[in-house]
């Protein structure tokens, strides 16, 4: 058989890229994306069903004070049985300030019988059985959907409320096209929010959130949701999963994405997020499983904890390849705290398993910055010492300090990372200037750090970021977070709003910017005018 001169050599270069056994794979750095929470305020609009980020019923009385309303009696969807007398319900819908979301005509469908009112920046232009045409002003800020009477042998259900010009295709695309404009190129789609996984309750596959939920804000998005948006975009989908799911959950999970997934995507699996941190229940509740498994010293919790997770990374790893298989189209997460270094990323997580089952190490090597409310005895730079600061105080010392102490995070993890022959990920990115312990009430903190997240040098210094990331040998980097308003609880998006583009935003530029210098087909026009 004769082969062409550049047949071998591109199949020189396909063996190059092949990991011998141990060694760690050639990094590709590439920009993926943590997609803002979904909630009444979320910012960032993926659907053209607001209905969807509506919150849970409001339980009223007439004339008692405000949510003082009986418990309400909820199907199986979240959508209300009925109502006692004298009492109504409702929820907030676009809950965001500014104008930020679109004004006009809006398509309120439903299902059912009985009598639904919105007040606030909604106002009802026509109605008719199971349709409802509703004025907006966005300028009056977000408004309220009240279920005024429901008949219980038909209540009302299957609320839609449709943005303008979306109601002859909401069914068949569901997501708005600015949000699919601003995300198309990126790599992969974390849904760690989406899947409301840090207050997860899912523990068997029957408590999983369905398409014909009321609102995806109480358990997160369905699986399906998931799938179909990585599908639209061509973007891999990381999926995180419950802390205390159980084995069928995460078989059934993952036979779905096997099933749905498009062939030529990827599946990124993680047990849960950041089961290191004490704020979040999967903590607890890793901790609890080591001391009945009796994994570690119980004087060490903390470690015990580790050790859980661990295991249980690597029980669900093999669901998933059950599932699936085999491993060609999964990448098998182990996700840890970036600042604990060798003794955690090594010592207590991937010497105490068979790393051939892992594929990844992830990492959250941010550029912190988290002034104290009063000193802890480390650090001086309290809320108030900072308050006092010009924004360029601020970048000067992310650039002096935070920047390179990440970098020193982003290293460590790949000198472990190549010694177990696994790829280096970035879980979450980006910066972290938020007051902790009290200094997030400091109202000049907030004004300043979110001034700092708004300037030109922010985007300069995400650009330093990113190749600090390629240099250490990062691999797939997902950013932290997608689109989110700024608040005292930090100033994570990389715009704060759906209407935002990147002449407005220096973060959202540098990073798009990177992405496209990566070969990645990023859009870096702005968006709709409000």
């Amino acid at each position: 058989m004769r082969y062409s001169r550049m047949t071998v050599v591109l199949s020189v270069l396909l063996l190059s890229a092949v990991p011998a056994p141990g060694q760690a794979p050639v990094p590709q750095p590439r920009l993926g994306m943590n997609l803002a929470g979904l909630a009444d305020w979320n910012t960032e609009l993926p659907f053209v069903d607001v209905f969807r980020l509506a919150r849970s019923w409001i339980s009223q009385r007439e004339g008692a004070a405000w949510g003082k309303g009986p418990p309400l009696r909820l199907d199986e969807h979240g959508w209300i049985r009925e109502l006692e007398p004298g009492c109504f319900a409702e929820t907030p819908l676009c809950t965001i300030e500014g104008g930020h979301y679109p004004s006009g005509r809006y398509t309120l469908l439903y299902e059912g019988e009985g009598e639904i009112n919105l007040v606030h920046a909604a106002r009802i232009a026509e109605r008719r059985p199971g349709r409802l045409l509703v004025d907006v002003d966005a300028g009056k800020g977000g408004f309220f959907l009240q279920i005024r009477r429901t008949d219980p042998r038909n209540p009302i259900r299957n609320i839609r409320m449709i943005m303008p010009g979306f109601e002859d295709s909401y069914r068949r695309e569901p997501f708005h096209p600015a949000f699919l404009k601003r995300w198309r190129g990126v790599a992969c789609l974390r849904f760690m929010d989406w899947m409301d996984t840090n207050g997860s309750k899912i523990v068997k596959w029957e408590d999983r959130p369905r398409m014909e939920d009321a609102t995806w804000t109480v358990k997160g998005a369905p699986v399906e949701i998931l799938v179909d948006l990585c599908n639209r975009q061509r973007a891999d989908g990381w999926f995180c999963m419950p802390h205390a799911a159980d084995d069928e959950y995460i078989r059934n999970f993952a036979r779905y994405v096997k099933e749905h997934l498009d062939p030529g995507l990827r599946a990124y699996v993680e047990y849960s997020n950041e089961v290191w941190n004490s704020l979040f229940e999967a903590n607890r509740y890793a901790v609890r499983k080591a001391g009945e498994l009796k994994l570690g010293d119980p004087a060490r919790p903390w470690e015990g904890a580790c050790l859980y997770y661990a295991r249980r990374s690597v029980e669900i790893f093999d669901l998933w390849e059950g599932a699936f298989g085999g491993k060609d189209r999964l990448v098998r997460v182990l996700a840890w705290q970036a600042a604990g270094g060798p003794y955690w990323l090594d010592g207590m997580l991937l010497a105490r398993i068979d790393a051939s089952k892992v594929d990844a190490l992830a990492i959250a090597p941010y550029l912190s910055f988290m002034p104290r409310g009063q000193p802890d005895g480390k650090d001086a730079l309290t809320a108030a010492t900072v308050s006092t600061w010009t924004v360029d105080q601020v970048m000067e010392h992310c650039r002096t300090r935070a920047l390179p102490e990440c970098t020193r995070w982003m290293r460590e993890a790949a000198t472990v990372a190549g010694k177990y022959g696994v790829r280096l990920l970035c879980y979450e990115a980006g910066q972290h200037l938020v007051g902790i312990a009290g200094g997030e009430n400091n109202e000049k903190l907030t004004k300043l750090f979110t001034q700092a997240n708004t300037s030109p040098a922010m985007g300069e210094l995400y650009g330093q970021y990113y190749r600090a990331w390629e240099a250490a040998g990062g691999d797939l980097l997902n950013h932290f977070s997608s689109v989110a308003k700024a608040s005292k609880w930090g100033s994570w998006g990389l715009a704060e709003y759906y209407d935002q583009g990147p002449r407005e935003a220096p973060k959202l530029k540098a990073t798009l910017e990177w992405a496209r210098s990566r070969g990645q087909k990023v859009s870096l026009m702005d968006q709709p005018a409000r």
